[in-house]
């Protein structure tokens, strides 16, 4: 490409002004290491300009807080200091699309993405980084340069109100699909948290509970799902919890940031704090960097107590300088110094398209005993029954909530006081279902029934050929939801449409695992998750055939609380700031793992979904040595297109049972094509913490393994001798 004089004239000023910026700001050569550009402009920094940017307020006038100078309005901000050059801290909550609370930037809307469990659904990481591109895209197009997003807290409890921003009860996927995220989000030149960090699995309590579980068993859980997630995605923050783990809060526990994360792991980022989490200047020693949100603190602890304790000697200097350090290496290597966030105009119509792909992938078809579906386009008559499904699709609450471009298709107060009481909108993304299956069946008569008498949905049912309901479980941030019933009555809706008409197909849209009871009489049932800014168009492509149902389930559907370690939900009753304990008897065990010691069966088992086509497994071979590689042949044996997700299970590991995801791969397939499948276990997987050794260690002797269709549907066999070792922590 030749390049017009103007443009050669431009691009030789702009490099003599980076260069002449470098010999004045040697921190500003690009060619640089992170860690020197950070050492070098640490150098530079006062007490007070290092003290300056380890703590912020709000970035939003709530809670009688102001809009502070310079902020664009988003959910934190750390001002920057121009004399160093260095830009301020624009952070946005961002879990499944970029925020705006109580509309600071009024009318910005963004892309909602499906829910986190939807993504997971897809089995396919780079569904996760794909969505993550978009949303760092999006947020550096609005001038936001920090998304607080990365939540990896593994799924403990079915009822937790946050499951939904979440992946799964597994930690390798929750770990790769997370992992992907952030790092597709920090190739934008934004940086990504990961977050709660850690063991936040409820809401209920969240400010006072402490989780209380052994140091191996969270690191073959939840740690692990960070670790690999951090390994993957090199977060340039990690977000401590609200809760306290082993009686001492998250955010000032040694044991969790500095000796685990920033000294086993040499994390080289920086420890910000979750909005309201910091109870003392003394976190600053245990391993926290920056304070966020300081004024729902009360005190703002990294302000002027970090000054007394750093003047006083109780926080030293060279403590004080590594949290600046960290905080500006992370801003040093996801671009924020040479490619600042600039306000640009977005192509929604392709972020829709990302987003609908993920909500496409993540549908898991739960049951259809006699081939209801897909459905004909040939139907005469189709009623779509209940869920709003004539505005749109549901979304999840709280922190991430994101307004869609254009505004809510529907919203809906549900009253409340607190958390809820903020929190309590219910907001319906503007995809409607009903105007998508309308679209899908043109030669059908499509009416639509709002759901709220039994009596008159079973009458329109029974005059339809299909009837289509769709029920709804909302959830949000703040509130766990008291039991795994679907609520407002839903139940009894279905129970009495299914009776009306056997071509009944449910559709539900939550948070997490439902109880059915209305099961065996369902035609077909399906799980939409909450499905982002396509998800009615999606929808229809999945129950139209349009699609294949491809979607894989990342959490265990219980057949009933009775069944979870702990089906009492801990914390139920007790006043908002009392403290109580949740341990975690089931240890690493979580999920599937649970039922599977336990020998309970789930209502429907991890790693289940139905497809539109067979898919047949063969020739296993497995390989050991310093880990186990596994192979094997997948075949699509039915008569349309498809993909599947064979998933490879530990089963015993040296004469010690166990049931445990070592790997998985999503596998399109024409009809009749066969391709081979070659997975290699991380060892973690295979391995157990010794903590008398702080080690990793792997037990010489022979691993059994199993390919299967879920975590309780093994198809094939296999089992490989591997060498004892031991690894770093």
């Amino acid at each position: 490409m030749r390049l017009k004089p103007l443009a050669m004239t431009a691009m030789l000023l702009s490099a003599v002004s980076t260069a002449a910026l470098a010999q004045v700001q040697p921190w500003m050569n690009a060619k640089l290491s992170p860690d020197e550009r950070a050492r070098l402009l640490d150098q530079q920094m006062t007490e007070d300009e290092r003290i300056a940017i380890l703590h912020g307020p709000l970035g939003v006038g709530i809670f009688g807080a102001k809009l502070p100078a310079g902020a664009i309005g988003s959910a934190g901000f750390i001002p920057g200091n121009a004399r160093l050059g260095i830009p301020a801290l624009q952070e946005s909550d961002a879990s499944l699309g970029v925020a705006n609370p109580a509309n600071v930037r009024p009318g910005d809307g963004a892309t909602p993405l499906p829910s986190g469990l939807a993504m997971a659904s897809s089995f396919d990481p780079d569904i996760a980084y794909a969505a993550g591109s978009m949303v760092g895209h999006e947020a550096w197009s609005k001038g936001l340069n920090v998304l607080l997003g990365g939540g990896v807290d593994l799924i403990r409890d079915p009822r937790n109100g946050r499951n939904f921003e979440y992946y799964s009860e597994d930690p390798l996927l929750s770990g790769l699909m997370a992992g992907e995220a952030i790092r597709g989000t920090q190739e934008q030149h934004v940086v990504s948290t990961i977050k709660h960090f850690a063991l936040n699995d409820q809401e209920t309590g969240r400010m006072t509970l402490s989780a209380n579980i052994g140091e191996a068993a969270a690191r073959e859980s939840d740690l692990l799902a960070f670790e690999i997630a951090i390994e993957g995605g090199r977060p340039g923050s990690v977000m401590c919890a609200y809760n306290r783990v082993n009686s001492v809060y998250a955010c000032e526990n040694d044991q969790l940031l500095n000796k685990t994360l920033k000294g086993d792991w040499a994390y080289p980022g920086w420890v910000m704090s979750d909005w309201g989490a910091v109870h003392s200047v003394k976190a600053a020693a245990n391993g926290l960097d920056q304070e966020s949100g300081e004024q729902l603190d009360g005190t703002a602890w990294f302000n002027k107590p970090l000054k007394a304790a750093l003047a006083s000697g109780e926080i030293p200097a060279a403590r004080v300088s590594d949290m600046s350090r960290r905080i500006l290496r992370s801003m040093f290597a996801a671009g924020l110094f040479d490619h600042p966030a600039t306000k640009t105009p977005i192509d929604y119509d392709a972020d829709n398209a990302v987003a609908k792909r993920a909500a496409e992938e993540g549908i898991v078809l739960l049951s259809n005993p006699g081939g209801l579906l897909p459905l004909a386009k040939t139907a005469r008559s189709i009623v779509v029954i209940g869920g709003d499904a004539d505005a749109g699709v549901l979304s999840g609450a709280g922190s991430s909530q994101v307004v869609p471009v254009g505004g809510p298709a529907r919203t809906v107060q549900i009253g409340g006081e607190g958390l809820i009481d903020l929190n309590g909108v219910i907001v319906y993304d503007r995809s409607s279902p009903l105007a998508a299956i309308k679209a899908k069946a043109r030669g059908a008569h499509v009416t639509f029934e709002p759901g709220r008498y039994p009596k008159a949905a079973a009458e329109a049912a029974k005059a339809a050929d299909v009837a289509i309901v769709f029920a709804n479980q909302w959830m949000t941030e703040g509130a766990d939801a008291p039991d795994l019933t679907l609520p407002s009555g839903q139940d009894a809706l279905i129970a009495a449409v299914t009776k009306a008409n056997p071509h009944t197909i449910v559709v539900l849209q939550t948070g997490g695992p439902v109880l059915m009871p209305w099961l065996d009489q369902a035609g077909a049932v399906v799980e939409a998750w909450y499905s982002g800014a396509k998800g009615g168009e999606a929808i229809a492509d999945v129950l139209f055939g349009d699609a294949d149902a491809t979607g894989r389930l990342p959490i265990t559907f219980p057949a009933s609380e009775a069944q979870l370690p702990r089906p009492d939900l801990p914390g139920v009753g007790l006043a908002p700031t009392a403290k109580f304990d949740v341990d975690y008897a089931e240890g690493s065990e979580v999920g599937y793992r649970w039922f599977a010691q336990k020998g309970l069966k789930p209502l429907f088992p991890f790693g289940f979904g139905l497809s539109y086509t067979h898919f047949d497994y063969s020739g296993l071979k497995v390989t050991g040595g310093q880990s186990l590689t596994v192979r094997f042949d997948v075949k699509n044996t039915g008569g349309r297109p498809g993909s599947d997700t064979p998933q490879v299970y530990l089963t015993d590991a040296a004469g010690k049972a166990h049931v445990r995801l070592i790997g998985f791969q999503r596998v399109a397939l024409q009809p009749g094509e066969s391709r081979t499948v070659t997975l290699t276990a991380d060892p973690r997987l295979l391995a157990s913490f010794d903590e008398a050794a702080h080690r990793w260690r792997l037990d010489g002797g022979v691993y059994h393994v199993a390919v299967g269709a879920s975590s309780a549907d093994m198809k094939l066999t296999g089992e490989a001798k591997l060498a004892p070792k031991t690894m770093k922590p």
